[in-house]
């Protein structure tokens, strides 16, 4: 499938610590995906769902060890899964706050 974005298309401000141009859409897949449902705004989102799919995505972020509660909340949402599928939720609820002891 022919690439018709470049990570320029990316909002500037998910990538304030790295340099841009040593970023390729596959090879750091996990990063960009992270970065866009953490920091992106909805052009964002429509980039990367051109880009690697819902499928992709998916698979992706329920892998990671981290998300913000509305990231997980709208993941869940536009997949239709459980937010227990996500591997934040697990390691969130498994990890006792040490603040709120």
């Amino acid at each position: 499938m022919p690439q018709t974005h470049s990570i320029f298309d990316l909002s500037e401000h998910l990538f304030w610590d790295v340099n841009k141009a040593e970023l390729e859409f596959e090879k750091s897949k996990e990063f960009i995906i992270h970065r866009v449902l953490e920091y992106g705004v909805m052009k964002d989102w429509t980039i990367i769902k051109e880009i690697y799919g819902l499928e992709t995505i998916k698979k992706t972020s329920i892998q990671f060890r981290e998300l913000d509660d509305v990231t997980l909340a709208f993941l869940s949402a536009i997949f239709n899964i459980d937010k227990k599928e996500f591997r934040c939720y697990t390691n969130k609820t498994s990890m006792p706050s040490f603040w709120n002891s």
